[in-house]
């Protein structure tokens, strides 16, 4: 998930089952599978209409703040009917729970951002028996019919995040400050990070903080093993909206925080792009990020939510805006949008959404 400070809450089977139980069973919604336009799939009137709920996962993240400012904007230019945003709070019980109040005011479509990629099957089991199609953004659920997952590569985030620091460092220790490993996209950027270190720099040696999102969590622990490790020469920060602050924090803290071309300067690279991060490029405290599309991310979940109220499908293959749809192993559909490394000499691009933010 790109930076959020996610409480350390897990949803029993029972609490699960009661939610899922509390939706009343009608339609069923169709898969998407092609590009052909197959008709009506349930939720909507078959041309797109109705009004859309849109549910957030926390809003205490720089990175949701904006995806939450850009969703009325993106909304009204794909012609979608959103109502106002939910916040679940970082729980993900309170998800479940959110998506059930949506439907029960009669929404056509959902656009959600799951906190817990297997809990939030239940939300989409109430939303398919009321043939109410749902988009997921951010995270992809492990399981549950969703008409498609809006998503950057987080494979890719890990990877570009391992080719930077093994550029920078020859030998050595670094840390990966990595999100909730119950989430699809902390396991995907963990596992990335890992195996590329070691496939491509195994003089590096790689210690792991799991820090679940939470930036209490990140600072405490990056504390401790730092008094353990004070030769730590690279840092990578799986969310930069809860881990920048606190890592710069304590890194000043023991008066490690060098700027880039100091002596003693530790290499770190974060994901997020929030306008904080390019600010910290700036000043030379941090050397790159990898860009997670907070724009694209409300783009395209109205475009995809509108297109699946209208009835069409995809299939996989490149889309017209230079991404990618893929079949997850899942059998579910995710457009893997375009997620570029920031470092010194394109933090300036204008057309980084992190540029755009006031």
């Amino acid at each position: 998930m790109a930076g959020r400070t996610v409480r350390n809450r897990r949803i029993s089977s029972r609490a699960v089952r009661a939610a899922a139980a509390a939706a009343c069973a009608t339609l069923v919604l169709t898969a998407c599978g092609s590009t052909k336009d197959t008709g009506a799939s349930g939720g909507g009137g078959g041309d797109g209409s109705g009004k859309v709920g849109v549910i957030l996962p926390l809003l205490t993240s720089p990175f949701w703040q904006s995806y939450n400012d850009y969703v009325p904007k993106m909304a009204k230019s794909e012609g979608v009917d959103a109502l106002k945003t939910v916040n679940s709070n970082s729980d993900p019980s309170q998800q479940i729970t959110d998506i059930n109040n949506q439907l029960i005011q009669g929404v056509k479509g959902l656009v959600v951002a799951p906190l817990d990629s297997a809990a939030i099957a239940a939300g989409l089991d109430q939303a398919e028996r009321k043939g109410v199609p749902v988009v997921a953004v951010d995270v992809a659920p492990e399981k549950g019919k969703v008409a498609m997952v809006v998503r950057a590569n987080n494979v890719a985030y890990g990877e570009k995040a391992c080719q930077y620091l093994g550029k920078q460092i020859s030998s050595g220790k670094v840390v990966q400050i990595m999100g909730d490993l119950a989430s699809v996209n902390g396991r995907e950027r963990s596992e990335a990070f890992r195996s590329c270190v070691k496939k491509n720099y195994p003089k590096l040696k790689v210690l792991e903080i799991p820090a679940k999102w939470e930036s209490d969590t990140a600072a405490s622990k990056l504390d401790t093993l730092l008094n353990a490790n004070p030769d730590i020469k690279g840092i990578y920060m799986q969310a930069g909206g809860v881990y920048l602050a606190p890592t710069l924090q304590t890194l000043k803290s023991k008066g490690m925080l060098k700027t880039v071309g100091q002596k003693g300067h530790i290499a770190i690279v974060s994901n997020d792009g929030i306008p904080q991060e390019f600010d910290a490029i700036r000043k030379g405290q941090i050397d790159a990020t990898v860009s997670q599309p907070a724009d694209a991310y409300a783009k395209y979940g109205m475009y995809y939510i509108k297109a699946a109220m209208q009835g069409k499908t995809f299939k996989p293959g490149p889309t017209d805006h230079d991404s990618e749809i893929v079949k997850l192993p899942s059998g579910i559909l995710e457009d893997q949008l375009p997620a570029p490394l920031v470092t010194k000499d394109n933090v300036d691009d204008s057309k980084l959404w992190g540029n755009t933010v006031k």
